[in-house]
C-alpha cells in the first residue's frame, strides 16, 4: 500500500510539472519573428501576442516548454529580417504603451530589466565553435522631431547595449562617442558613435539557467550577472547618450547566416520597471 501511494504521488507531481508556465507578462511587448512578406519580418503586438500559444504564425518561433516552465524563442537564418541588419530574430520589443513604438524612456527617467534565462540549443560554425546570440538589448530611438532635424528617413538609432551569449559566456557591448566635445543634435547621427571593446563576465553560464539584470539611471548603466558580478558604465559616453530615447529588447537575435544554423533561448522570467 505504501509503495502504491508513493508511485501515485510521484506521478501526480510529474503531471503538475508538465503544466508549468513562464512568469512573463507580454502585455507591454511586441515580437519580431524570422518570417514575413518579401524581406520584411513580421511583428506581432499586443493584444495578439498574448495568444502566442495558439497563434499559428508565432507558434514555430515562440512557444511554451511546459515541462521547464520556459518561453522558448527559436530562430534560424532567414531572408525576413528587420531594417539595418542581415540577421534574423525572434525577439521581444518593449512597448511602454501597448501597440505604440513612439512612447519610450530616457536614461534620466530610469529603467530596469531583469530576466532568468538559459541557452537551450545553439548550432556550431565550421570552426566548431558555437554561434553567438544576442539575448538582451537597449536600443536607442529618435523622436519624430529628432528624426526630422537630422533629415533621417526613420526613427532608428544605435543600440547602447547588446548582451551576447558567446560560447557559453556573457559578453557585453556598448557605444562610445567618437568626439567627446560633441553636443546636442550632433549626437543624434549614428556615425558619431562607435563600438567599445566589449566586456566578458568571468562566470561561465554554458547551458545552465542564469539571471541578467540591467539598471539604467541618469548617465549610468549597470549590468548584473547572477546577482553577484557587476559591470558598471558611469562615464561621459553614458551621459552623452542621454539625448536619445530607448527601449528594451529580449529574446533571440541570432548572429549567423550559416546554412542549417539555429538557436533556442529559454526565458523563465522577464520583468521591466520604470
Amino acid at each position: 500500500m505504501c509503495l502504491l501511494l508513493f508511485v501515485f504521488v510521484t506521478s501526480y507531481g510529474q503531471k503538475k510539472k508538465k503544466h508549468k508556465l513562464p512568469e512573463i507578462d507580454l502585455s507591454h511587448w511586441s515580437v519580431t519573428i524570422p518570417e514575413g512578406n518579401g524581406k520584411k519580418a513580421i511583428s506581432v503586438e499586443p493584444p495578439e501576442i498574448l495568444d502566442y500559444a495558439t497563434n499559428e504564425v508565432l507558434k514555430p518561433y515562440m512557444y511554451n516548454d511546459s515541462t521547464k516552465g520556459a518561453l522558448v524563442f527559436y530562430t534560424y537564418p532567414s531572408n525576413a529580417t528587420t531594417a539595418n541588419t542581415k540577421y534574423s530574430r525572434t525577439e521581444l520589443r518593449e512597448q511602454m504603451v501597448p501597440g505604440d513604438n513612439n512612447t519610450n524612456w530616457t536614461f534620466a527617467q530610469g529603467a530596469n530589466m531583469k530576466g532568468k534565462l538559459q541557452m537551450e540549443e545553439v548550432s556550431r560554425g565550421d570552426d566548431g565553435k558555437y554561434h553567438k546570440v544576442i539575448i538582451m538589448q537597449i536600443h536607442g530611438r529618435l523622436t519624430n522631431e529628432q528624426r526630422d532635424i537630422i533629415g533621417q528617413k526613420d526613427n532608428n538609432a544605435p543600440p547602447i547595449l547588446k548582451i551576447y551569449w558567446d560560447k557559453g559566456k556573457i559578453r557585453v557591448k556598448t557605444k562610445i562617442v567618437k568626439n567627446l566635445s560633441a553636443n546636442g543634435n550632433d549626437l543624434l547621427h549614428e556615425e558619431m558613435w562607435d563600438d567599445d571593446e566589449g566586456f566578458n563576465f568571468e562566470q561561465e553560464v554554458g547551458f545552465k539557467k542564469f539571471t541578467l539584470e540591467v539598471q539604467v539611471s541618469d548617465g549610468k548603466m549597470v549590468v548584473i550577472l547572477n546577482n553577484n558580478e557587476y559591470k558598471v558604465y558611469d562615464n561621459i559616453h553614458m551621459r552623452k547618450w542621454g539625448v536619445f530615447e530607448n527601449y528594451f529588447k529580449a529574446g533571440n537575435y541570432f548572429q549567423s547566416r550559416d546554412e542549417g544554423a539555429f538557436a533556442k533561448v529559454n526565458y523563465y522570467e522577464l520583468e521591466v520597471s520604470h
